[in-house]
């Protein structure tokens, strides 16, 4: 009996290494060198479930140093799914994607160079929210001097409430702790999910500015959103997906393209509108106190501004107003809902 117990241990260790051993093949596999200064590259991801269903068609793309790029697309269309994989949270059909050169696989080492937020935050409700980083960080195994836990503290922006238990935080302060951890160590890639869920205006405004700082000295964001307004102010580059795969890609300005929009502020939006109607302009929006959106149906700008300047209307700012919605309906249908994002 002993035997046969000491033959059973031995085949369990003999299992044991070797499945170590393949994955330790699997983590150090061959840098492909064209890639290795190349924060992500994409390549044929495709993702089809048991049941027949194909979450992810074809994806293809590539996230460059120094890029803030948008991951856009309705409900269903892969979003999450696309970034999942990318996490080694679940495997691809097919494809598969790389980080500076290496392969993704769960648990590579290459992670350590990559910070994500993916499907909500999640931390330990009788810990502070410093304390959460903390153990985070010594989850990693890396040294603590390596944190960076005064920068990612002025990014969450949480003042004295870092101190507090998360189990007391709102939704919005979860999700700010949630970003300064995924930006601890500062990582040359940063992976975020719906980054502004749960935040206000202000708090918004600041991500903004956060990320386009972030992906500054070859460093990298790709960022999923729904929020089209945020991702045309915030990102450099944009990919699109519908139906598990991408219509568009490439710097936001070439999706969007020309606009017949601008913007003007004025002194007086009333008389402002008044002007604009008996130009037979087709649509005037309110923006904010002195501003109005135009939609300029073909009227020379010149003309617009002369014709208001003329009726005693002083215009202080004229610029276009590019639509990143507009282009994104045209690409995906205004009636292309999903039931979710599988």
């Amino acid at each position: 009996m002993l035997a046969g117990l000491l033959v059973v241990i031995a085949v369990g260790l003999v299992v044991v290494l070797a499945v170590r051993r393949r994955r330790a093949r699997g983590f150090h596999s061959p840098i492909v060198e064209e890639f290795a200064e190349v924060p992500l590259v994409v390549r044929g991801l495709r993702k089809a479930y048991g049941d027949g269903f194909v979450a992810v068609e074809r994806v293809d793309f590539t996230v460059g140093r120094g890029q803030v790029v948008g991951l856009l697309g309705p409900n269903g269309a892969g979003k999450t799914t696309t970034l999942r994989v990318l996490m080694g949270l679940t495997m691809p059909t097919e494809g598969d994607a790389l980080v500076f050169g290496h392969r993704l696989v769960p648990g590579a080492p290459i992670l350590s160079r990559v910070g994500a937020l993916v499907e909500g935050p999640g931390f330990l409700p009788h810990l502070s929210g410093l304390a959460n980083l903390q153990a985070y960080w010594r989850a990693t195994g890396r040294a603590l001097a390596d944190a960076r836990f005064d920068e990612a503290l002025e990014i969450a922006g949480l003042g004295d409430s870092i101190h507090r238990r998360t189990k007391n935080y709102s939704h919005g302060m979860r999700q700010r702790l949630a970003i300064a951890q995924a930006m601890l160590g500062l990582p040359e890639l940063l992976v975020l999910d719906e980054p502004t869920d749960g935040l206000d205006p202000p708090q918004i405004a600041e991500m903004r500015r956060v990320l386009k700082r972030y992906a500054t000295d070859g460093r990298a964001v790709l960022v999923s959103s729904h929020l089209l307004a945020e991702v045309e102010q915030t990102c450099t580059h944009a990919v699109v997906v519908h139906k598990g795969r991408i219509v568009a890609s490439g710097p936001v300005d070439d999706i969007v393209g020309d606009s017949p929009s601008v913007q003007l502020e004025v002194s007086d939006v009333p008389a402002a509108e008044q002007v604009l109607a008996d130009l037979g302009v087709r649509s005037v929006t309110p923006d904010g106190v002195s501003g109005l959106i135009v939609d300029m149906n073909g009227t020379p700008r010149a003309d617009v501004v002369a014709s208001l300047v003329r009726a005693g209307v002083g215009v202080d700012r004229v610029v276009p107003r590019r639509r990143l919605e507009d282009a994104f309906l045209a690409l995906v249908g205004d009636n292309s809902r999903g039931s979710g994002d599988r």
